[in-house]
């Protein structure tokens, strides 16, 4: 079976296409065969309107689920975080590879006197978006969508002050600049900085040499950031970071819910032994829910959905 070729779906932008290669790499080391497919996904090619107007989930995973389903493609590579919590029935997780940094940058232009004064600032993420207007509630934050490539360049090309990026995606593919800082204070995206393999549940073969990639504590810290964010969300998009951390035999874990104008916050805060890891998002998202995230989910629906 080792003469069977592994067909590696991905999005056709260059992150992506690095973090197929990098999956190739692997496995060819370990003694597969294996071939790049990539496809365009609607995420990439509707650039015009922000990801929550869009209402659709997983809309950068949707075109290669839909092309492993018909069985074009036998494996696929994400971005961890682009992700949707519930997959497609017939495809599973195969593999969470060793995380990447979860840092959130501002990439700037001239100086940072902004900072103290009026700026604007781009992101197409609600959760940035919220928790930059948290910081300095007398910025405007204006939409930027496409890939990291593209929303460099329409940086460049515009009069804002900078734009909000994931390390790991710049560092990738050696595209970060020098003019940027470390946004410490920002709690990223549930499993940003990490790479998703997915097989089908019935390709034995695939799932088998797929899980040699696997980095446990990677997965184990995902997992529960993962489950916080489906705990709260009930498939809304809305402004939700979390972090999940080995300190020593303990996880420390950092969750936040944000309103999408950030005026409004409820966080959480948790050291808990290693062994409890298994359902920690979840009773960290009831705690948030409780403390009055429910009715905060309810208002940040109402607002998505006018």
């Amino acid at each position: 079976m080792m003469n069977k070729t592994i067909r590696i779906g991905t999005r056709d932008s260059e992150l992506a296409l690095w973090q197929a290669h990098n999956v190739e790499k692997r496995l060819n080391d370990l003694g597969y065969k294996t071939e790049i497919i990539a496809v365009k996904s609607q995420g990439d090619i509707i650039l015009d309107k922000p990801l929550y107007e869009l209402g659709i989930v997983g809309i950068f995973t949707k075109t290669l689920d839909i092309a492993m389903i018909h069985g074009d493609v036998d494996i696929a590579v994400h971005s961890m975080k682009d992700v949707p919590t519930a997959l497609p029935i017939g495809i599973v997780q195969a593999a969470v590879l060793e995380r990447a940094s979860t840092l959130d940058i501002l990439v700037y232009k001239g100086s940072l006197d902004f900072l103290n004064e009026q700026g604007t600032i781009a992101t197409g993420s609600l959760r940035r978006q919220a928790q930059w207007l948290s910081k300095y509630p007398t910025h405007k934050v204006v939409d930027l969508r496409g890939n990291v490539n593209t929303r460099m360049r329409k940086l460049q090309q515009s009069d804002w002050n900078g734009a909000v990026f994931a390390a790991a995606g710049l560092e990738r593919i050696n595209l970060k600049p020098s003019n940027y800082i470390d946004l410490d204070w920002m709690i990223p995206a549930p499993a940003q900085g990490a790479m998703l393999v997915v097989a089908m549940a019935n390709d034995d073969f695939c799932r088998e040499a797929v899980s040699e990639l696997n980095d446990i504590d990677t997965e184990v810290c995902t997992h529960i950031e993962r489950q916080f964010l489906k705990t709260l969300e009930g498939g809304c998009t809305a402004p939700i970071g979390a972090l999940a951390v080995f300190v020593e035999d303990d996880i420390l874990f950092k969750g936040v819910l944000f309103s999408i104008d950030g005026k409004q916050k409820i966080e959480i805060e948790k050291i808990v032994p290693m062994q409890e890891w298994k359902k920690l998002g979840f009773y960290a998202a009831q705690e948030i829910l409780n403390n009055g995230g429910t009715k905060l989910m309810s208002e940040i629906k109402n607002n998505l959905n006018k």
